[in-house]
């Protein structure tokens, strides 16, 4: 998933077409109130980020976003009609990977966006291991204190997830969204109903799943969260 913050609906659309046609998935925001929330419910691949906006201009949103330990590694392409050298300068040091001046062709905006994530994304983890716990993605298998745990393939996914994410809270719905590929609130007991068996068979390992109340769930420290 790609964001765009644009407040010009015609370059909005534009971008979000030529992403779409590229086989990219794209939403985009007009301006960085919208932007935000959305941030809180999903992080993306990707931002492509203008600079003039309505309220809170984008060199300031770029600053809230490498403020923030969820998103400050997060890819930031500035799109703007700022095109002096000086605009340019101050995007990419407060922060911006990239920085395309308006007018662009689709092109160039396709190339940079790939490059951007060639450049940021990095190959999954085969092997992700929490104390006694070990999940090796190659072979499909989990362990927990040495001894293989037979898991339902939800069980594995979200154990896996849990894993990719350690000691960060996941909300239900974004564990829906990931594991089931659903945002559906009324489904998000499911997640609920998963975690019970997926501890019980990683044993006394299975506390280190934790239940954040009201929230989600986090794999962690014991003692790092109170039930």
């Amino acid at each position: 998933m790609i964001y765009i913050v644009e407040d010009d609906e015609s370059i909005r659309d534009m971008e979000i077409y030529a992403l779409k046609s590229a086989g990219y998935s794209a939403v985009g925001f007009e301006d960085g109130k919208t932007f935000l929330e959305a941030l809180e419910q999903r992080l993306p691949r990707l931002v492509l980020l203008d600079i003039m906006l309505p309220g809170e201009d984008g060199l300031s949103l770029l600053k809230t976003i490498r403020l923030d330990h969820r998103t400050r590694s997060l890819p930031v392409i500035m799109v703007t009609a700022k095109d002096t050298e000086l605009d340019m300068v101050r995007g990419l040091d407060g922060g911006a990977d990239d920085y395309i001046t308006k007018p662009f062709g689709i092109m160039e905006l396709l190339s940079r966006v790939k490059a951007l994530l060639r450049r940021t994304e990095k190959e999954p983890e085969r092997v992700l291991s929490f104390r006694e716990i070990c999940l090796n993605d190659d072979t499909h298998t989990v362990t927990a204190n040495g001894t293989e745990c037979i898991l339902t393939y939800k069980e594995y996914v979200l154990l896996k997830y849990l894993m990719e994410n350690p000691g960060m809270v996941l909300s239900r719905d974004r564990i829906m969204d990931r594991v089931w590929e659903t945002d559906f609130e009324g489904e998000s007991r499911t997640v609920d109903m998963h975690i019970k068996p997926l501890r019980k068979k990683l044993g006394n390992a299975g506390k280190y799943i934790q239940t954040v109340r009201n929230v989600g769930y986090k794999i962690g420290e014991v003692n790092e969260t109170k039930h």
